[in-house]
């Protein structure tokens, strides 16, 4: 089995934020608090180390208390380089990454991912989810490609990758063996992987007043 303390997570908060009009997505407000910092404090208690990949306003994440790490592929090449930036930092024999947008995703996450990598014998997990705000238990599963749990040791094979254009996480994995996890059992949340995109989805997530 692999131990909790030897999982290293990563909130990815490292992008443009195309799609809600170029704001630094992670620092956008759910609540009274930060995205990110929602997505950190679920995912902080699953594993041994915390870090965040931020390319924008770095000061505001490192007031979060954590580790922040860079792109080292310059011009915002997508979440695989958030990847590569985590396990270049990495000290753990597993990094599990996580989107700084989905701050509902399950609290038991980093156990049922590590779980199937052990059991498959993988170097990558993978959930599969129902998609959409408006996902029910039986709806179709999807790959939920940006919640990755892979071994520190894939550092170059991702490298290689990136730097021969690919930007795909699924055509990545596709290359190592890969475990993939449906989180559709019973007491499992259908809405658990829903992101905030745009400003609108990120209304959808507000608690009501």
């Amino acid at each position: 089995m692999i131990n909790p303390a030897d999982i290293t997570g990563l909130v990815l908060a490292g992008g443009l934020g195309t799609r809600m009009g170029g704001t630094d997505k992670g620092l956008q407000l759910l609540g009274d608090m930060p995205l990110a910092w929602h997505a950190l404090h679920r995912l902080q208690p699953q594993v041994g180390h915390v870090l965040i990949n931020a390319n924008r306003n770095r000061a505001a994440y490192e007031a979060f208390g954590v580790p922040v790490c860079e792109d080292t592929v310059p011009g915002f090449a997508g979440p695989l380089a958030g990847f590569l930036a985590g396990l270049a930092q990495c000290r753990t024999p597993w990094l599990l990454t996580v989107p700084c947008d989905t701050p509902l995703f399950p609290t038991n996450l980093a156990a049922r991912l590590a779980t199937a990598a052990a059991e498959q014998q993988a170097d990558i997990a993978l959930p599969l989810a129902p998609g959409g705000d408006d996902a029910s238990a039986d709806a179709p599963l999807r790959p939920q490609p940006v919640f990755c749990l892979l071994r520190t040791s894939l550092h170059d094979s991702l490298a290689n990758y990136i730097a021969g254009g690919g930007r795909k996480v699924g055509a990545w994995a596709a290359q190592h063996r890969c475990a993939r996890v449906p989180f559709n059992q019973p007491g499992d949340d259908p809405r658990a992987f829903f992101n905030a995109n745009t400003i609108d989805e990120l209304r959808r997530l507000q608690p009501s007043a």
